[in-house]
């Protein structure tokens, strides 16, 4: 069997700007000002003018979402193990322990930033938002991803959530603890959780 080759990356000068712009907003989420985060002030850190920010992200809300999803499929991608329950366990560890590490805040805090932020309310007169749906998404490539996990279950004859229920299920609780609690769990929560959601009945 031929080697998978490795996805492309944008290249030259596209690529740097991209590397400059994910690194400032990894930074001012890292602040303690990280509310005030605007692409105003990311083009101010970056260098990279803020009509070439508009044109590729369009908002505040889908450039933190590039940000971080890029991060979780670099760190941390979703595992293909052959099973499901050996997939959602793997990824509900590998969440419980990026949660619990040090990239747990910056995630929580782009969470909350990405959920609430206002959909190209702030593109200034002539420039062109590079958001297609001002109702975007928080994570929605993330959830492309789960959903292919998913598709691959079935496709194998089994019997999946739906990843509305992954993410209520296994997802939201391992936020919650780290964001309220700021008690993360471990790996056998991680677990259980994963037991709750295949006990759900399905259809």
């Amino acid at each position: 069997m031929a080697a998978q080759q490795p996805a492309r990356r944008p290249g030259g000068r596209t690529a740097r700007v991209r590397a400059a712009v994910h690194q400032v907003v990894l930074d001012l989420l890292a602040e303690e000002g990280w509310s005030d985060l605007s692409i105003a002030l990311v083009a101010e850190r970056s260098g990279v003018h803020q009509t070439t920010i508009y044109r590729r992200w369009g908002t505040v809300q889908a450039l933190i979402d590039d940000v971080i999803t890029e991060r979780l499929t670099r760190l941390s991608p979703v595992p293909d193990t052959g099973t499901l329950r050996g997939d959602l366990e793997e990824y509900a560890v590998r969440l419980a322990e990026d949660v619990a590490g040090a990239r747990g805040a910056l995630f929580l805090r782009a969470a909350m930033l990405g959920t609430h932020a206002g959909a190209a309310s702030d593109v200034p007169s002539g420039a062109t938002s590079g958001a297609e749906d001002p109702a975007h998404v928080y994570m929605l490539d993330r959830g492309v991803q789960l959903q292919a996990m998913l598709d691959r279950a079935a496709g194998r004859g089994e019997s999946p959530p739906t990843l509305l229920e992954l993410l209520e299920v296994v997802q939201a609780p391992l936020y919650f603890h780290a964001a309220f609690f700021n008690r993360p769990v471990g790996a056998d929560h991680a677990r259980a959780l994963v037991d709750r959601l295949l006990s759900l009945p399905r259809p």
